[in-house]
């Protein structure tokens, strides 16, 4: 490594596992090597220019690497990893690998991490020992962890020390540099760890390779600036980076000359958009209006902070037409005390107020949320809080959690005083409430008109259709395989806790809705 390289905090080693090194040696080895998530460092961020790359091609000299080959990739956690997924196969076909459904068949396998809590990261290390077998039976295939873990000391170390079987570590900021990865393991008979601790530059002309052709994630920033105390995010995946607005429509346009009929627009904290853009004023409202011209069926977003959701994009999302009326916003908690320890920087009455303002202008609007219980000196009654604005926004659904530490943020370093004990009995009286707020909200659509993006087959049942309301609820009904990737009518017949059930409406007059 040079010394650029150093000072830019990028990271690139070749690393043999087998070397007999002591715990105590690799913590040596990473103090001069790697950079830990730091909260000191990384709130130091705004100096170091972020670039913009619109001519990205595959290396010439790697092209037909994967001739002959397949590959697997195996994701874990949220949309964003989704998406990074999409890219790596993209990358993959473009040097001539053939996908696979099986780790059996597989050259290349890659295990795309997610980082937010202790339990996604505890599947990754079970998955790893379950392909330790298929190393002894094929030596020449490669094993690699890449996504929001890689981005942990702890976690490298682990692997470093444990899964020998590794191949090679990357971490979120250099998807762009696998097929240099791929060609570095290959060559080498040691593992190959390449994690910048600097934030990636935007880089635009990626190749993907998109899950199915009827709905398309199109990401549109990077990274966090919020700092809330229990998540990991803004170390594992770096401060706020926007693409350019003209780069972002331009690929909406292309998924719409191709067919699709519903995109999401994707960022960790996806409100901020454009708050870095430091020649123009240009946030998600401006975006939304952009996009709400072009014609594409439905655009969501996902996932905003309350605190970046401004009257502006309120006032876009109030001309309804292929702009969604479901919001998704996290509140995480409905005590004000809780939310000051949570670093969250808006208060109940905020959040509530901001909800107001939603439903004021957006006809129809409905609500999910994320909700933490068991924080750290959580009482029952902030937990009873929490519950009582439940009730009071309305919510339609939730992903709810029992709080997790994670290791280089400020609340791992709080005194966890709520018993494990007391944190599942509120994990279950929240759910209750969940279920029960959801079974109401369906049963209003019983004997309703829906219209519904067919997605395929039921998972539940082949000989049923699925797919999904303007308003994100499921919808199950019979009807011929011509429906899918259409948009169709059907009359709700059931609505049960977490799905509708229906009959498409005749043929004839769904050929007006598609």
């Amino acid at each position: 490594m040079n010394e650029k390289q150093r000072l830019e905090g990028q990271q690139v080693q070749s690393i043999n596992p087998s070397d007999k090194k002591s715990e105590k040696d690799y913590s040596k080895y990473f103090e001069t090597v790697y950079t830990a998530p730091s909260l000191k460092d990384a709130k130091k961020r705004g100096k170091e220019e972020v670039k913009y790359h619109k001519d990205f091609d595959l290396p010439e000299e790697f092209i037909g690497l994967g001739k002959g080959r397949k590959f697997y990739i195996r994701t874990y956690g949220c949309q964003m990893n989704e998406h990074d997924t999409e890219v790596m196969a993209g990358i993959f076909m473009g040097l001539g690998y053939q996908p696979t459904d099986t780790v059996e068949d597989a050259n290349v396998i890659l295990l795309n991490t997610c980082a937010i809590r202790e339990n996604a990261e505890n599947k990754v290390f079970g998955e790893l020992g379950h392909l330790k077998h298929l190393r002894k039976e094929n030596p020449d295939l490669l094993i690699g962890v890449c996504g929001c873990m890689s981005q942990e000391e702890s976690v490298v170390n682990k692997i470093l020390k444990t899964y020998t079987q590794v191949d090679m570590i990357f971490g979120t900021h250099n998807i762009h540099r696998l097929p240099n990865i791929l060609h570095e393991a290959y060559m080498s008979k040691e593992m190959v760890l390449e994690v910048w601790s600097k934030e990636g530059d935007v880089i635009e002309n990626l190749p993907k390779v998109r899950r199915g052709n009827i709905k398309a994630w199109v990401n549109i920033m990077y990274g966090c600036d919020k700092f809330c105390t229990y998540c990991i995010v803004p170390y594992t995946r770096g401060k706020e980076r926007s693409r350019r607005p003209e780069d972002i429509i331009q690929e909406v346009r292309q998924l719409a000359a191709q067919g699709y009929q519903e995109i999401t627009l994707l960022g960790q904290n996806v409100n901020a958009y454009g708050k870095d853009f430091k020649d123009m004023t240009y946030g998600l409202g401006d975006l939304m209006e952009a996009i709400h011209k072009i014609d594409i069926p439905r655009i969501r977003f996902t996932t905003s902070h309350p605190r970046d959701f401004d009257d502006r994009l309120i006032e876009v999302l109030a001309n309804g037409g292929n702009l969604v009326e479901h919001i998704h916003l996290p509140v995480q908690s409905g005590s004000n005390d809780v939310l000051k320890i949570m670093a969250r920087k808006y208060t109940r009455e905020q959040f509530l107020e901001l909800v107001r303002k939603i439903k004021d202008k957006v006809p129809g609007a409905t609500f999910t949320t994320d909700i933490i219980v068991g924080y750290p000196n959580e009482t029952e009654e902030q937990f009873e809080e929490t519950l009582s604005l439940y009730r009071e926004v309305g919510f339609e659904a939730a992903y709810t959690f029992i709080y997790s530490p994670r290791e280089g943020t400020p609340a791992a370093k709080m005194k966890d005083n709520v018993p494990m004990e007391v944190k599942k009995e509120r994990l279950q009286r929240l759910n209750a409430l969940v279920n029960e707020l959801s079974a109401e909200a369906m049963k209003r659509y019983q004997h309703e008109v829906v219209e519904v993006l067919v997605e395929g087959e039921s998972k539940n049942n082949p000989d049923t259709l699925a797919g999904y309301t303007r308003k994100n609820k499921l919808v199950n009904f019979k009807g011929p395989r011509t429906a899918i990737g259409k948009i169709v009518k059907v009359k709700v017949t059931d609505a049960k806790t977490w799905s509708l059930t229906g009959e498409i409406i005749e043929e004839k007059e769904n050929l007006e809705v598609s």
